[in-house]
């Protein structure tokens, strides 16, 4: 499989000019996954709901619209934050987008501020299946909880996609860590760029099973990050030859 990040620095609320970026990179290359950023359509410092709100859209909305047009036309899957407009009420939220359907990851756990903005997603945490492997999708903060990947690799993710808009600098070494402890392939797209005195790290990164950075990107510079890599690696849980990762878990021993 061929998959990749795209690490760009989205424009505050313009979403006609995030959207032309990213569909002259999907017309311009072949690949079977490709992981956007967090809020990639719109930016992420709102100073109110109202102004979010402004700009959130619902799963059949514009985004959404050329995302399955490209999947469709491309054959691939494309995986994007962006804020969920629902019954009033806006989610930190990732499409994921394949030829044949469409689903929606709602964050779970939210970040500072965006608690007074956004509603916290309630999962499930599922994998989804798409011609023979399987895509888990965590969004940005969720990557401090080490349940939620595990979760997802337990329930047989071969691939997590991360869409991110990281702020601090532990997320890109703490997925080294998630892919190890996980067996899985990991894809963190993460933005640059700073809105309204906040700074984005970058850093975006692929990252194998066995936790070797298969591509990286800078923290301050737009790169399309791409990789080949064999899913069927990820179902190998054997870390020696006397040991399994899944198989040797005493879960019995870890929870009062």
């Amino acid at each position: 499989m061929r998959v990749g990040f795209y690490q760009f620095a989205p424009k505050l609320g313009d979403k006609n000019h995030n959207l032309r970026k990213v569909a002259k990179i999907l017309e311009k290359n072949r690949l079977d996954l490709l992981v956007l950023p967090e809020l990639f359509n719109t930016g992420y410092v709102f100073e109110s709901f109202d102004e979010l709100y402004g700009v959130s859209e619902p799963i059949n909305g514009p985004t959404a619209r050329l995302l399955v047009r490209f999947a469709k036309d491309k054959n691939m899957v494309i995986v994007g934050g962006f804020a969920e407009r629902s019954l009033g009420r806006v989610y930190n939220s990732a499409l994921i987008v394949t030829p044949h359907n469409i689903h929606v990851y709602r964050k779970i756990h939210l970040f500072y501020k965006e608690k007074e903005l956004f509603v916290s997603g309630d999962g499930p945490l599922v994998p989804y299946e798409v011609d023979g492997w399987r895509l888990g999708v965590i969004i940005c903060f969720d990557w401090l909880f080490p349940e939620a990947c595990r979760t997802l690799a337990l329930k047989g993710a071969d691939v997590i996609a991360h869409p991110a808009n990281l702020v601090l600098p532990y997320a890109q070494n703490a997925m080294i860590t998630r892919a190890i402890e996980n067996g899985v392939y990991v894809i963190l797209a993460n933005r640059i760029g700073e809105e309204r005195g906040i700074r984005f790290t970058g850093g975006s990164e692929i990252i194998s099973p066995k936790g070797e950075i298969l591509v990286k990107a800078p923290e301050d510079k737009e790169m399309l990050g791409i990789a080949e890599i064999d899913p069927k690696l990820a179902r190998d849980k054997r870390f020696t030859p006397l040991n399994d990762i899944f198989e040797d878990r005493k879960p019995h021993l870890y929870f009062l």
